[in-house]
């Protein structure tokens, strides 16, 4: 009997929904399964399929096993890819997102998988972001979320702000243009806050997660033990955060970053201020690669907190503004890039640490554990109990105190751009910033704007622009800037527990119930983005008593990648022939069939 898949399967397809086989009941023992979801970018690709395949498998095997099993899908909707798609075909970013997932629903369907449509959502419903800017307002509410003005990372081909977490290689994580430094007023969520909570946290996942996912979320949260001291320039403090405040007597210079307040404040020469701004032209990136030390002395002289001496205060292209304090002082006998740069400027190198047997290196950084030296009363100590010791020193002295740091910045969510969530505030002359009440929300999206590319479109929409306070009635303006999409991401899979309610984002019985995700299925590029953003919307919203679980994702499958192998056309004609005999076709033939091939491949 032949098999005709487009007549076989769309009838047994029709049957399973006419029997709801896939609807999820809140009875008996449940499994939460759930596949990132895609951007409706128009079509399903092989690396969804892949995704898609091994999710449905285990949610098909678990319903066998009597469980009842949750295992929805939805459309990371949002974007700069409907805002791109607007600019170069003419087409509404709504009208192209909704067709593209209307298409790609169709497809997801001819390949059988067994998801409960009945909780699909979007991310670009009013329905839906709704509830992020109900998230949003109480994360203002309960002071993480704030508005600054600061230099931030830019991508001049999309012309919006990126998070550091959205910087990779120092480009743009959706273009892949080079970044660039710009000073931008933006909207912060406090995601430092939750700093130790989302590292010490990561331990109930070890053994559930990959090794590596868990591995890269410890780096970027890049917690730090360590000392914060002070270095006087007369009356003013530049304090330095140091790992190592058992070198601080072999300290012979500080270093500023460029961008810190005060590099240019502190200098007595036009030649900094020529250095800080081509700084500027660089990205973080390239200032984190570049192998050549390059500096400007400031003029002044910075006073040692264990010495007394006077060491100079030098700006340097590897020292940058947002790790750290944006200041460090410099140790170049024990470590390397503070070497290289003594080496060129010809600054003083002072060891203060031996090994514990034999000499230091004469031509390099001795930056291994050691025996103090040349330390004052702290020489003869060991170098590991010296950090303590020297610490609780110049605390009592009021030069120093412990301190721990974190290489994770402040998440900032505020994107130039129209296809996105409405911030939810307003600027009152009269009342400054003020927030949207909640019964005024959603904050809907314009249809009608023009978008060119150039410049935030929102602000271009008077009638979305004016509006009046909420407080006072006066005039006032709204927000022009949008979310983040990595907003609508971090919450969906609570959604899709409730995904009907119009009252509030979720039941939190609902929730008890299906959550956390039992199998959390993705790609580990999402390691410190979307996986790090999740764990912090969980914390926030299980300290406001919404969700029981800390944690969102009880176990992560990162399904890997697919590829594809490109070939020369002369290498894929031979292939061609010997797998088909087509070796007596003419040239032009062959050319022929190679654009249908390819056309078909694009397609």
């Amino acid at each position: 009997m032949e098999y005709k898949p487009q007549d076989i399967e769309a009838k047994w397809q029709r049957t399973w929904e006419e029997q709801g086989l896939f609807k999820a009941k809140e009875e008996g023992k449940k499994i939460y399964v759930l596949e990132m979801f895609p951007y409706p970018s128009g079509r399903i690709h092989m690396g969804h399929v892949r995704n898609y395949t091994i999710g449905d498998a285990i949610a098909r095997f678990l319903r066998f096993k009597g469980y009842s099993v949750l295992h929805p899908m939805g459309w990371d909707a949002f974007g700069l890819p409907g805002e791109n798609a607007a600019i170069k075909q003419g087409v509404h970013p709504a009208d192209w997102t909704y067709e593209n997932i209307a298409y790609m629903k169709k497809q997801l369907k001819s390949l059988g998988f067994s998801y409960d449509w009945d909780r699909e959502i979007a991310t670009c419903d009013p329905e839906y972001y709704k509830w992020n800017q109900w998230i949003f307002l109480k994360f203002l509410e309960h002071g993480l979320a704030y508005r600054k003005s600061a230099e931030v990372n830019w991508c001049p081909n999309d012309e919006t702000v990126l998070a550091n977490e959205q910087v990779i290689d120092g480009r743009c994580w959706r273009c892949g243009t080079p970044i660039v430094r710009k000073e931008v007023p933006s909207w912060y969520l406090k995601i430092t806050a939750y700093a130790e909570r989302l590292l010490e946290d990561l331990k109930e996942l070890e053994g559930k997660w990959p090794e590596r996912v868990i591995a890269q979320q410890k780096n970027w949260i890049g917690r730090s033990e360590g000392a914060l001291l002070k270095f006087f320039v007369e009356d003013t403090a530049i304090e330095v955060f140091t790992t190592r405040p058992d070198t601080v007597f072999g300290a012979t210079f500080v270093v500023l970053a460029p961008e810190h307040p005060l590099t240019l404040k502190l200098a007595k020469s036009p030649e900094v201020k020529a250095f800080v701004e081509r700084m500027k032209q660089k990205s973080t990136r390239e200032r984190g690669i570049e192998e050549e030390k390059e500096g400007v002395f400031l003029g002044v002289y910075a006073t040692n907190p264990a010495t007394g001496e006077k060491i100079p205060v030098w700006t340097a292209n590897y020292v940058l503004y947002e790790y750290g304090t944006g200041a460090i002082m410099c140790v170049p006998a024990h470590d390397q890039r503070d070497y290289e740069f003594a080496i060129k400027y010809g600054l003083p190198i002072k060891q203060v640490i031996k090994p514990y047997q034999g000499e230091a290196p004469k031509d390099r950084a001795y930056e291994d554990p050691g025996i103090l030296i040349n330390s004052a009363h702290f020489s003869g100590m060991d170098s590991t109990e010296a950090k303590r010791a020297i610490t609780q020193w110049l605390k009592e002295k009021g030069l120093g105190d412990f301190k721990i740091t974190y290489r994770l910045r402040d998440w900032n969510i505020s994107r130039q751009r129209y296809w996105g969530t409405p911030i939810p505030v307003v600027y009152c002359d009269q009342c400054g910033i003020v927030p949207v009440p909640e019964d005024q929300l959603p904050v809907m999206l314009p249809y009608k704007v023009e978008i060119t590319g150039h410049g935030n479109p929102l602000e271009k929409v008077p009638e979305f622009v004016h509006t009046t306070c909420p407080k006072c009635g006066g005039p006032a303006k709204r927000e022009t800037d949008t979310m983040d999409t990595f907003f609508d991401s971090s919450w969906y899979f609570l959604r899709f527990c409730d995904p009907k309610n119009a009252q509030r984002p979720f039941d939190p019985e609902r929730v008890e119930f299906w959550m956390p995700v039992d199998l959390y299925i993705g790609g580990i590029e999402h390691a410190v983005l979307h996986l790090l953003y999740a764990r912090f919307f969980q914390k926030f919203l299980y300290d406001l008593g919404l969700v029981k679980d800390k944690e969102p994702f009880l176990r992560l499958i990162t399904q890997g990648m697919v590829l594809k192998r490109w070939v020369s056309i002369e290498r894929f004609l031979k292939y061609l022939e010997e797998k088909y005999g087509v070796e007596n076709l003419e040239e032009r033939e062959l050319e022929e069939l190679v654009e249908l091939i390819k056309r078909d491949m694009k397609g």
